[in-house]
């Protein structure tokens, strides 16, 4: 079983490639993965990856990450002292492995983002295992069932939940897909909006069927991109649509940005007017935590689970939800989710846990972006 160890070129890169892919949620890489990846490090914790075909079939592998409104993270050095003396997602992994009877082997960030994919390789560490290169969706998703995980037969429950102030909630089981996340919902808006959870327990088998496989080191190829992109001083945006296979979408500053906090969820809509290419068109961008659909001049043109990226057009850095403000300038940019992602929605549970109504457009349905993309540019 060979495992590597990142380094901290690699962990720089993996932040930038997150802080991309997040499409906008999972966390602020600057204000929250760098600190906690730099304290890691000095405390001499080391970030092991091992890849998902080298995950044995009977390994005992279960998913988590943190849970919170993108506005409810604050103090990053407070954080970090509170963590070296309870780390809730430590205490949710213990609470699993008494559930279960046995110990965890692996874990496996639930999204990629600034704070959820370098809090899980802190976990690992902190539990001296080993965590799997990939996640359950390739981006970041506001809910815990829109997953890939999820929609390849794999049970959420039962999902320990234990938010900042110690209070511990367990989701035994649920009959609706999006109960679970509802409920956790409610204890965070009841309390301190901020908590981690355990959930989709699983072997090595079910994982490798299921997961989106080699996201960690697809996000530091994507760092890595933007990084020499800008060393040699290219275009920024012709580095990401290589990576990726993806599309630019469109150029513009921010005219309007209206949001609330809902339940624990960031719900926003962006009105932007293009500027360059774009001049004399207007996007729009529904937010819940993550960038969830995008449209130019009222036709849709991106929508989850594809990616919508929002990318600073100078430093080449992801742009998060909770930092957009008028006047703020951005190339928005789409890309096509992993095809094991897409699978979900081919069937009722998927598409009721993946649903455009879950941000407040039933009427929306999905279209691959390379569908809409073309279509829009006739």
């Amino acid at each position: 079983m060979k495992e590597k160890i990142l380094d901290k070129d690699e962990l720089r890169s993996m932040l930038i490639g997150v802080g991309i892919l997040g499409t906008g949620g999972g966390g602020d890489p600057d204000y929250f993965g760098k600190p906690l990846v730099e304290w890691d490090l000095k405390k001499g914790r080391e970030y092991r990856l091992i890849s998902p075909e080298k995950v044995k079939d009977d390994a005992f592998v279960v998913c988590g990450g943190y849970a919170g409104s993108v506005k409810s993270f604050t103090s990053i050095g407070q954080m970090l002292q509170k963590w070296e003396k309870r780390y809730e997602l430590l205490e949710a992994l213990k609470i699993t492995e008494s559930t279960f009877n046995k110990k965890v082997d692996h874990v496996v960030p639930f999204e990629l983002g600034g704070v959820n994919t370098p809090v899980i390789l802190s976990l690992a560490a902190r539990a001296d295992i080993s965590t799997v290169d990939g996640d359950g969706l390739g981006r970041a998703a506001p809910e815990t069932q829109m997953s890939s995980f999820l929609g390849h037969g794999i049970s959420l429950t039962p999902m320990p939940f234990v938010d900042k102030e110690g209070n511990v909630l367990i989701v035994k089981h649920a009959v609706n897909s999006t109960y679970p996340d509802e409920i956790m919902r409610l204890a965070l808006d009841l309390d301190s909006g901020i908590g981690a959870n355990n959930h989709y327990p699983m072997n090595g088998k079910q994982l490798k069927k299921s997961v989106i496989p080699k996201t960690i080191t697809f996000s530091i190829k994507v760092g890595d991109a933007i990084l020499n992109a800008a060393k040699a001083k290219k275009n920024l945006i012709d580095a990401f649509v290589k990576a990726t296979k993806g599309f630019e979408l469109f150029m513009g500053k921010v005219k309007q940005i209206k949001g609330e906090d809902v339940k624990a969820h960031y719900l926003a809509k962006a009105t932007l007017e293009g500027i360059g290419d774009y001049a004399g068109k207007t996007m729009e961008i529904i937010f819940k935590n993550e960038a969830m659909l995008a449209k130019i001049d009222g036709q849709v043109v991106a929508v989850f689970p594809d990616l919508i990226c929002m990318l600073d057009p100078e430093t080449g850095k992801g742009i998060m939800t909770a930092n957009i403000k008028p006047g703020t300038k951005m190339v928005v940019l789409g890309a096509p989710a992993h095809q094991r992602l897409r699978e979900c929605l081919k069937d009722k549970i998927g598409r009721e846990a993946f649903s455009p109504a879950r941000y407040g457009f039933p009427k929306v349905k999905y279209e691959p972006i390379e569908v809409l993309v073309k279509r829009t540019r006739g």
